[in-house]
């Protein structure tokens, strides 16, 4: 409308078509149309007032109606078709495929595009809310991608991380490079972010990382119980974006580009500890000092001058770091974490428990019952194993061992150390469960019988499970032994014809 205004004003002032032309405003032959409408409504008469853009409006509309069609398109009969493909939400490339397919078109894809201009319905446009906040009112907390680094316990290149928080209305914020996102280190984080500042803003907004959300939903999210516990402890509100929508932590988000474009490229560092100290000495120094592209302040005096006195206060005591899982019960009565093993009552063989560890102790729990204590281990592959929790049969295995078997077999009798002292004495078998099984036939008979048992085997070379057991079950060893004496030539005892000990054997 601009443009036709100009042209009208340089028209009453005398100018022909072909000096209007030669500006570049319009063509001649458009001008020519527009001239001879113009004086039919008296618009080139200098008396009378410019017309306004409505009505100039207008008269553009009905100057391109009356314009003819130039060309068909290609597609005229398949429009509508076309029409309800992308009605469906399918894409033009797909469109013409199935039009080159399955009716022989022979066009372009420009031709499906210049349809889909005229045809696809209006999307509305994503709108957004520009979202304040007060000072110490929130932050928002992001993890980025780090530089690779030299591990210093495997001496391998790892991939790291820099943790991010920002203020919401100063925009200053605390950054950290670590080797991993789990919880543990989401929590370690957090107490250094809130030290940095020295306070604690009320609320902080996240993602959906799985460190602290364990079920991402817009309505009922779940917090990670670790992550609960630390916002009980320092008292803030956490407020979980919506699932895939970036967009409602975009401080934080702008805060990681700056860091990843700002900081990383062109610096050298020895290890992860230098990175981290040049890291913190440019957020006090160089980040915290520019003027900040949207507040047009620089964060650190603002952080400094409004924001940190109406942060929360620290707790005199802050809260202990820890991690909530819930390991079930192996065979072997023991749970894993972090690679490592921890026992608990055999009872509990196939329950899922919950396990608190720290960076000293693990502690388990049988929904609010404590059932059992352990030092934290950090060798991968090790156990840690209470005796108490094993079964009776366990347990026997790993006190009763061959010292302790002696000693009882002694405390029995000479027949049942000599039996005992056979036993451990073979060269393939250990026989250590049997010796415990022959030692437990004290308490189903007496100690008494267990000792003729075994002076009747021993009588016999025949120091074995089975036979002593027999033995006792028929009652033979309450019978008396007749003593043997070896016939002259003969190997064959008085007992049996077939029954002879070691010395006549041998003899």
């Amino acid at each position: 409308m601009f443009t036709i205004r100009q042209i009208l004003v340089r028209m009453r002032q005398g100018d022909r078509d072909r000096e209007i032309a030669r500006s570049g405003l319009m063509g001649r032959k458009k001008l020519g149309a527009l001239r001879n409408q113009a004086a039919q409504h008296g618009w080139l008469d200098p008396q009378q007032p410019l017309p306004d853009d409505c009505a100039l409006a207008i008269l553009q509309q009905h100057r391109q109606q009356a314009v003819p069609a130039q060309c068909v398109s290609t597609l005229k009969d398949h429009e509508e078709q076309i029409a309800k493909w992308a009605a469906e939400g399918i894409q033009g490339t797909t469109i013409h495929a199935a039009l080159v397919r399955n009716h022989g078109y022979t066009g372009s894809y420009s031709a499906v595009r210049r349809v889909l201009l005229r045809v696809a319905p209006v999307k509305v446009p994503d709108a957004t809310m520009r979202l304040i906040f007060a000072p110490g009112e929130a932050a928002q907390v992001d993890f980025g991608a780090g530089p690779a680094m030299i591990d210093p316990v495997t001496g391998e290149i790892r991939k790291t991380w820099f943790f991010v928080i920002t203020l919401c209305w100063s925009r200053h914020q605390y950054a950290e490079i670590v080797w991993n996102q789990t919880t543990m280190t989401w929590l370690a984080c957090h107490r250094h972010a809130f030290q940095w500042f020295g306070g604690v803003p009320g609320r902080i907004i996240i993602d959906n990382a799985k460190c602290a959300i364990t079920k991402a939903c817009i309505n009922d999210p779940t917090v990670q119980r670790s992550y609960a516990e630390c916002a009980e402890g320092y008292l803030f509100k956490i407020d979980a974006c919506p699932p895939h929508d970036p967009a409602k932590k975009g401080i934080v988000e702008s805060g990681v580009k700056f860091i990843k474009k700002a900081f990383l490229p062109l610096r050298d560092f020895r290890d992860r500890d230098d990175a981290n100290r040049q890291l913190q000495e440019w957020i006090r120094t160089e980040a915290g000092h520019r003027i900040h592209g949207t507040t047009r302040q620089a964060p650190l005096t603002q952080f400094v001058e409004v924001e940190k006195p109406l942060l929360q206060r620290l707790p005199e005591t802050p809260p202990e770091i820890s991690e909530w899982k819930q390991p079930k019960v192996h065979r072997d009565a023991h749970v894993q974490y972090a690679y490592c093993f921890y026992s608990v009552p055999f009872r509990l063989i196939g329950q899922q428990l919950w396990l608190r560890a720290t960076d000293t102790t693990i502690r388990i729990y049988q929904e609010h019952e404590l059932v059992a204590t352990h030092p934290r281990l950090f060798q991968h592959g090790t156990a840690s194993t209470v005796a108490d929790h094993m079964p009776p049969e366990a347990q026997a295995w790993q006190s009763q061992d061959i010292q302790w078997c002696l000693r009882m077999a002694e405390a029995i009798g000479p027949h049942c150390y000599g039996v005992v002292h056979q036993l451990f004495a073979d060269r393939v078998l250990v026989n250590l469960r049997t010796v415990q099984n022959i030692l437990r036939l004290r308490d189903k008979h007496t100690p008494q019988r267990l000792e003729a048992a075994c002076a009747r085997a021993l009588r016999f070379s025949n120091p074995r499970y089975g036979a002593i057991a027999q033995t006792l079950k028929k009652g033979l060893d309450q019978e008396p032994l007749s003593p043997v004496t070896p016939e002259s030539g003969s190997t064959y005892t008085s007992g049996g014809r077939f029954l002879r000990d070691s010395a006549t054997l041998f003899h």
